[in-house]
């Protein structure tokens, strides 16, 4: 199936720290791309794949599951690994997810992870009824380019895959219950407004990771999609800082 103009997966040669980057829920690699050029230009070896099932339609998105995105940003992970001296991997949304997940799998492997805006749960109560409702209705109208910034876009689906909905559920149960797990350094960005992920999720996730060494930084002028939005500039500038110190390279 054709893939959408602009949400192709991109990957830059650079120096020897590997870092890869996960995009969101319905989303696209087009909300990494400004990131990915930035750390790229900063002399990182840069990865963002598209994950299974989106950028094209999202009847495709509900033929796919969570093992389906996880596999995909696991094999970018060996991949980087060989390449690597150090991996580092960065998640937006769902994407922030899979970061965990990836941690919770790969503990001694990955020397930190950057989180933007992670989904682990929803206190939407609609949910209960997802296992019936995905078997009568195919897709709901989406929650798409919640950003502050005019004129940025992300690239999602204008509707909501809703079998695929049900594996993000899947997937947020196995992740929430593999938390202490995660050991390595953490960057945590969150925006103070977000129209998509509720705080509970911030709550869940700190209060769930083993990490010691973590840093939290709340977006001001941002809403969900923060890499587009206007504080995306402390997003890269903090994830790149970040790494350098946990790889000791030098700026």
């Amino acid at each position: 199936m054709a893939v959408v103009s602009g949400a192709e997966a991109f990957s830059f040669d650079g120096g020897p720290v590997g870092v890869l980057l996960v995009h969101g829920f319905t989303g696209s690699p087009a909300s990494m791309r400004p990131w990915g050029e930035y750390l790229a230009a900063e002399g990182f070896t840069v990865c963002c794949p598209r994950l299974p099932g989106h950028g094209t339609r999202w009847q495709e998105m509900n033929r796919t599951t969570w093992q389906d995105w996880y596999g995909e940003i696991e094999r970018a992970f060996e991949d980087l690994r060989r390449r690597s001296t150090h991996v580092f991997v960065m998640g937006l949304s769902m994407g922030g997810t899979l970061t965990l997940r990836l941690a919770e799998q790969h503990t001694d492997r990955i020397a930190g992870i950057v989180l933007v805006n992670p989904s682990i749960l929803s206190e939407n109560k609609s949910m209960r009824a997802l296992p019936v409702v995905k078997l009568l209705v195919p897709s709901l109208k989406a929650i798409a380019n919640d950003i502050r910034k005019e004129g940025a876009d992300e690239i999602a689906y204008a509707r909501t895959p809703l079998r695929a909905v049900a594996s993000l559920v899947q997937l947020w149960r196995v992740t929430r219950a593999d938390l202490g797990k995660v050991t390595m350094p953490v960057l945590y960005f969150r925006s103070k407004e977000d129209h998509v992920v509720e705080a509970s999720n911030h709550q869940a996730i700190q209060a769930g990771i083993s990490s010691k060494d973590v840093t939290d930084i709340e977006l001001a002028d941002s809403y969900h999609v923060a890499t587009l939005d206007h504080d995306a500039p402390a997003i890269f500038e903090g994830s790149a800082a970040f790494v350098r110190q946990h790889a000791r390279v030098e700026a």
